[in-house]
């Protein structure tokens, strides 16, 4: 039985637009005029007038953390009260109080929370403490993550359960914050008493959150089972169908095969409402070889569920000023940021992925990490030429000509978040200098020079908006802004077919799918959104109020929010 949708605004992935499209056993067979369509028609097939509303092929978020979100669902949304530092730790007590039962309130129990970022407090000009968060708890544990992922805070009573002291070594790829505190002069110190030392701040960045993640209890597989439900219903009220998901790194003490597992029974229960390309998270060649060896490799799996990249985290982020930049940060000199990895190990871990046959795919944010990663995809590429590898550059946001010039001769694929420009857009001149800023977030040079462009959200760092992500696209203003405005780099505007594309076509080419999806277009799937408005005759800054309607997976009503 056929389903016929006719009387609608159909973007198949080109232009024109056409009026219906038909759907049968799961893929469209059909796409063209209404007249076309009504022909098809026989007992019993199903005729759905459109009434007039916008249809395309269903979203594609290519980077994010589905089982992120799903955690951070769990948990204090600091996001949502982060305009102050004291209005923040306010709702953070709140939230405790009304978590605490018999259970929860035992001394080993974590209050958590993300979210938080200091650029918008505006009673504090700092990240939050130790000394901050013992306000909100004294007795229990409490770890506060900042909203990009790359810092976050613990309290004191923490730091005693973690053991970490001022004789803490600084871990390789990350960074234990310090204070400087007067000395008590301790019996054994060469330090006198009323001289100030260093001790802990309660901070973490990078990979020295790793020591916190590790003591945090793991979840059971139904929870984590439970979390992908929760973050898929969301991502399936933004009209997002797929999603390519970093999922290993979210939880230090719980293992791929489980995370895998947990997958493959959502799906056989039929409860997997996105279908998931896995950017594999893995940060030793001992474990790439491993899962490699298992059979994981790029494009291994089903539909609804397939390995992909390896995936890497290059360096940190931006806001916490942990992007490793070839030159010092313009608003604190003294630190170029971190890079997570060596070079050395760059190298063995895509030169490895690469010769096995299998994609990668590396963050990438700062100028300086960019080189490392450009260096180790230009080696494995000489060793093993293969010109369809589609190797990619997570983020890509801090850029210089040369290497945007390298992208291309690489023919790498980016994956750019272009709703990071809602807040990356307050801070990125004054965190590189002007020079530095004047040539990043440059996605439509990338796409002009031949570099397929997918989109995202990096979710849980940004709710996986995708109309807001379009609107900061084809703007490159704040979603608050108006024309009136100062755009950031107009020039590197993406007309509304660019990014609608970016989150469609561009995505599944990035999982090697654009063959199966990313298109309304005969014998590809039947992933479908349906918006209240047609955003090619829409004002562009009124693009991230275009209402979801309804969403489709393989013909499957998945999401019904109204018609308005």
């Amino acid at each position: 039985m056929k389903q016929i949708y006719y009387n609608g605004k159909v973007y198949t992935g080109s232009l024109p637009l056409v009026q219906a499209f038909a759907v049968e056993d799961g893929q469209f067979v059909f796409a063209g005029s209404d007249e076309e369509a009504k022909k098809l028609a026989q007992q019993p097939d199903q005729l759905v007038d459109l009434e007039g509303r916008f249809v395309c092929s269903g979203f594609n978020d290519s980077h994010m953390h589905l089982l992120g979100l799903g955690k951070m669902l769990t948990q204090a949304n600091l996001a949502a009260h982060t305009d102050s530092l004291e209005g923040m730790l306010s709702y953070l007590k709140e939230y405790a109080a009304l978590k605490e039962d018999a259970s929860e309130a035992e001394s080993s129990s974590w209050i958590l929370g993300r979210g938080w970022n200091q650029d918008y407090f505006a009673d504090a000009d700092r990240m939050p403490d130790r000394h901050d968060l013992d306000k909100v708890s004294a007795q229990r544990p409490v770890c506060i993550i900042r909203a990009c992922g790359h810092c976050l805070a613990v309290n004191t009573k923490a730091l005693e359960l973690l053991g970490i002291t001022k004789e803490t070594p600084q871990p390789d790829g990350g960074r234990i914050g310090m204070e400087k505190l007067e000395s008590s002069g301790t019996k054994g110190s060469d330090i006198k008493k009323g001289e100030t030392e260093l001790f802990p701040d309660g901070r973490f960045y990078d990979n020295a959150m790793e020591l916190v993640y590790a003591a945090i209890p793991a979840p059971e597989l139904e929870e984590i089972k439970a979390m992908i439900r929760a973050a898929c219903r969301m991502l399936n009220s933004y009209g997002i169908t797929s999603c390519q998901s970093d999922d290993y790194c979210v939880f230090a003490n719980v293992s791929p095969e489980v995370i895998n597992q947990a997958f493959a029974e959502l799906e056989k229960a039929g409860e997997l409402t996105v279908r998931v390309y896995e950017q594999s998270n893995l940060t030793t060649l001992t474990e790439l070889q491993k899962f490699v060896e298992a059979g994981n490799v790029t494009g291994t799996g089903s539909d609804h569920f397939r390995f992909g990249p390896l995936k890497m985290l290059g360096d940190g982020a931006l806001g916490a000023r942990t992007a490793f930049l070839s030159q010092p940060y313009a608003d604190e000199p003294a630190t170029c940021g971190i890079p997570v990895f060596s070079r050395e190990t760059f190298e063995e871990m895509i030169g490895y992925a690469h010769a096995n046959g299998m994609q990668a795919a590396v963050h990438t944010i700062g100028d300086a990490c960019l080189d490392w990663v450009l260096s180790a995809y230009e080696k494995a590429l000489q060793a093993q030429p293969r010109k369809d590898h589609r190797h990619g550059i997570v983020h890509c946001q801090i850029t210089r000509p040369d290497q945007l010039q390298k992208i291309q001769d690489l023919n790498l694929h980016v994956y750019a978040q272009s709703i990071f420009l809602d807040y990356d857009i307050n801070i990125v001149e004054s965190r590189v200098g002007k020079e530095l800023a004047s040539t990043s977030y440059s996605w439509k040079t990338l796409a002009e020079g031949g570099v397929r462009v997918s989109n995202g959200s990096d979710c849980p760092v940004e709710l996986p908006d995708v109309m807001a992500g379009i609107q900061c696209s084809v703007t490159r203003r704040r979603l608050k802004d108006t024309k009136e405005q100062q755009a950031y780099l107009e020039k590197e505007a993406f007309s509304v077919q660019e990014a609608l594309d970016s989150f469609t076509k561009n995505g599944a080419y990035a999982s090697f799918e654009e063959n199966k999806k990313g298109q309304i277009k005969e014998g590809m799937l039947a992933d479908f959104t349906v918006l209240a408005k047609n955003p090619f005759e829409t004002d562009p800054y009124a693009l991230k109020d275009i209402k979801i309607c309804s969403v489709y997976l393989g013909g499957k009503e998945i999401y019904s929010g109204g018609q308005n």
